[in-house]
């Protein structure tokens, strides 16, 4: 979609109209306009004038003499006053009689007033609304200013129809989303087939999921689909600073869009405006705000469907939108656009390669199982970061390290080169590390180890430890989610066990296993005391899952006790996990330390080599031991 915006002349443009103005006004208001032209002469020939009495008019001053000949027309000269006791003689000899008027009419006190002041002032005043309008455009008005010189319009950028613009097939992972949108899609191609059986199309559709799921992106590409005008605005430009601006812009919006119809019509971060309305007013509340909702819900009662006008809304907080917008009749129909799920990470990835050269070795289905749980914006990023990290290393094509170390600075950020540890300290996070893989290895059902660092990462993790789930992973069971909390305790148990001390390298791991614990107790009813109780809701699904209890301080109270209990479980769990292998954690933990980087081939190579040693080596033992 192209997006068709308004020419913008530069600023010297205006000023060149100003002072072309200025240049035309001082000419007009030239007394060479309104005065005859007078030529300054010697008094010799207004004497000689006299004389041959070739005067008409004369004018006397106290430094002056100015006169006009007998000419048709006259021609006006001036001379100096000259000390001459017989200038009245000679003027009265002349035929002279009246010397003491004017000879040149003036301009009339009205019109001077216009020419000084009138006409400056309108000229300044509308050289200053041109100029206030043209900074108020280039710098999208100063403290919300800008949008409230616009007086009610909606400044919503309009996209047309072109044959570069974004289609389906621009957007991947969202295959359910994108089937049903793609019947709002037929419709504005072929009404008539609906008109027939007297189906009428959702009047809005809602898009709702994560951020950076390409809600946006898929409204876009329903236009370009639909070969129609694309109005697009995000709902923050309808909150103004004087009432009755959001409703002026609802309308005017509608109204334009009315005028191109058929077209779709994208509200983004909806949220904004269509929150619930608490009947607070003006008082405790945004009264501004509520009637900008009351306006958009009156708008979409009142405009016909069957013109062809879709809207189109995205958000990130369902929850908190009024229900009269939600209500059939306005948006109808809601769509979720999730999280990407393994092929669907695998296609957007290659959507997104298709930019870049990558190299033909390239396994994406790899990247994609490292990528689990990121979103379509991330994985762009991951691969626009491995292009820069080709470009740094001097390469011209993208290869599969450049994507794997992409996801990892998606995931816990760049390399911190400068952030130097001692050897203790390295150490330590060597057996750390090596604690959770280990832990995470000897357990059944936990996800495979592909990768250990121990280099610092600038998200603030000195190492950290990667697993990757071979296939999408949609349900848990209580004895997966209790090995990942024994995972997750499983470097704090390592350093215990081998420096009989504890650091603070464990706050995340601690903040991650007491999460997942609390929400074994509270809300996946995996708890025997409480059973199938909801004890929590979740506040916001899509931004962070923010939760709150939902029961008694005497509740809370046995529900903390129950968290504690199931976390120190799998913490003796791990604890006798590595006690029983401390050879291996050793022989881990000091290759680790001087590899800083091993894969989870490696990692498991050394650990099937020792175990095989020790099955052997008990083998032998029990020979011995026959009789």
């Amino acid at each position: 979609m192209n997006e068709v915006k308004t020419p913008k002349k530069p600023l010297i443009y205006y000023y060149v109209i100003v002072l072309l103005v200025l240049m035309l006004f001082n000419w007009l208001v030239s007394p060479a306009l309104f005065s005859p032209k007078i030529e300054e002469v010697d008094y010799g020939v207004f004497l000689s004038m006299a004389e041959d009495k070739n005067l008409s008019e004369v004018q006397v001053t106290d430094t002056e003499i100015v006169f006009a000949d007998n000419g048709q027309p006259p021609k006006f000269y001036k001379t100096g006053r000259m000390n001459d006791i017989f200038l009245v003689d000679r003027l009265w000899d002349a035929g002279i009689t009246e010397f003491g008027s004017p000879i040149v009419e003036q301009m009339s006190p009205f019109l001077s007033a216009i020419l000084s002041w009138v006409i400056p002032l309108v000229i300044f005043i509308v050289a200053g609304q041109l100029l206030s309008r043209y900074m108020m455009k280039k710098m999208g008005g100063i403290g919300g200013m800008g949008n409230a010189m616009s007086f009610g319009k909606s400044n919503a950028k309009v996209y047309v129809p072109s044959k570069e613009g974004i289609r389906f097939s621009d957007v991947a992972g969202e295959d359910e989303a994108k089937e049903l949108l793609t019947e709002i899609v037929d419709y504005l191609h072929n009404p008539q087939r609906y008109a027939e059986i007297g189906a009428t199309i959702p009047k809005g559709a809602l898009l709702v999921g994560p951020p950076g799921t390409g809600k946006t992106l898929l409204a876009r590409a329903v236009a370009g689909e639909a070969h129609v005008p694309f109005f697009s605005i995000s709902g923050s430009e309808f909150v103004e600073m004087f009432v009755g601006m959001g409703a002026a812009k609802v309308r005017d919006l509608f109204k334009q869009a009315n005028e191109k119809a058929p077209c779709i019509v994208f509200i983004d971060e909806i949220d904004t405006i269509g929150k619930k309305r608490d009947g607070a007013g003006a008082i405790g509340g945004n009264d501004e705000r509520e009637q900008t909702l009351n306006q958009l819900l009156t708008e979409m009662d009142g405009f016909d469907a069957k013109k062809g006008v879709i809207i189109l809304a995205a958000t990130n907080r369902p929850e908190s939108l009024d229900p009269a917008l939600l209500r059939p009749g306005r948006f109808d129909r809601r769509i979720p656009v999730e999280l990407p799920d393994l092929a669907g990470r695998e296609a957007i990835l290659k959507v997104h390669a298709k930019k870049v050269k990558i190299s033909d070795d390239v396994d994406f289905s790899a990247i994609a199982k490292a990528a689990a749980g990121a979103s379509g914006a991330e994985l762009a990023n991951m691969v626009n970061e491995a292009a820069l990290r080709a470009v740094r290393s001097g390469r011209k094509v993208v290869t599969q390290a450049d994507l794997e170390e992409s996801v990892e600075v998606v995931i816990a950020g760049y390399q911190k080169k400068n952030k130097i540890l001692t050897d203790h300290e390295k150490m330590v996070v060597a057996y750390h590390e090596t604690g959770h893989a280990l832990v995470a290895a000897l357990q059944t059902a936990s996800a495979p180890v592909t990768k250990i660092t121990i280099i610092p990462r600038t998200s603030g993790a000195l190492g950290y430890t990667m697993q990757v789930e071979q296939n999408d992973h949609n349900l848990m069971t209580k004895e997966e989610l209790e090995n990942k909390i024994a995972t997750y305790t499983g470097g704090r148990v390592a350093e215990d066990l081998i420096f009989h001390s504890i650091t603070t390298g464990a706050a995340n791991d601690i903040e991650q296993a007491t999460k997942l614990a609390r929400a074994m107790v509270t809300r996946f009813g995996m708890s025997d005391d409480f059973g199938m109780v909801a004890l929590e809701t979740v506040g916001n699904q899509y931004l962070g899952g923010d939760t709150s209890l939902a029961c008694s301080p005497e509740t809370a109270t046995e529900i903390d006790k129950k968290v504690i209990h199931v976390v120190k479980t799998q913490y003796a769990k791990a604890e006798a996990l590595l006690k029983s292998h401390m050879k291996e954690l050793n022989a881990l933990s000091q290759y680790l330390y001087s590899k800083e980087t091993i894969t989870g081939e490696e990692f498991m190579g050394i650990l099937s080599q020792m175990e095989q040693k020790q099955d052997e080596a008990g083998e032998k033992k029990e020979e011995k031991e026959e009789p």
